[in-house]
């Protein structure tokens, strides 16, 4: 029975230490969490594609639940939702962090506005990890921004599983 366990937990370690946060060309990334704003919840979801060793593109979706100064329920949903197409330049390895380890700059282009983004990825396996982001917005569509436009153009901050696929 005790080399059984010992078995599982070399296989275990060898498991989380081959994890990767960002390979490089190729690799794809699916991330869900939870939208945390100013007077606001919501779901967000993302996925990045890999394009070269340090670049990778992608989408961001997001769905506010809850808003704390606005009737929700007379809420269609083009006020609740945005989508964004988004740049990231993968600096993990660049900055010497561990393979397990991302952090990714990048802009982003989307329904409400044009902004920058800043995230980190944690995984604890090959398949498995945790992230967390910040979004701000740096040029608004609408310059009087009231309701919803207001939820969905200020400093948002994600966080969540990602997911290799």
């Amino acid at each position: 029975m005790k080399k059984i366990l010992l078995l599982l937990a070399v296989f275990a370690t060898v498991q989380i230490s081959n994890a990767q946060a960002f390979q490089g060309k190729g690799d794809t990334k699916f991330q869900v969490g939870l939208n945390l704003q100013n007077g606001g919840t919501g779901i967000t979801s993302t996925v990045d594609f890999g394009l070269g060793e340090n670049m990778s593109f992608g989408f961001v979706a997001t769905y506010l639940l809850d808003a704390k100064d606005i009737d929700t329920r007379s809420a269609s949903f083009e006020d609740r939702a945005d989508a964004k197409v988004r740049f990231n330049a993968n600096i993990g390895n660049v900055l010497g962090l561990s393979p397990k380890m991302d952090l990714y700059p990048g802009l982003n282009l989307g329904t409400r506005n044009f902004g920058a983004h800043l995230g980190f990825r944690y995984f604890f396996t090959d398949g498995f990890g945790l992230y967390a982001e910040t979004f701000a917005p740096l040029a608004r569509y609408d310059s009087q921004v009231r309701g919803f436009e207001h939820y969905n153009n200020q400093f948002v901050v994600h966080f969540g599983a990602s997911f290799n696929l």
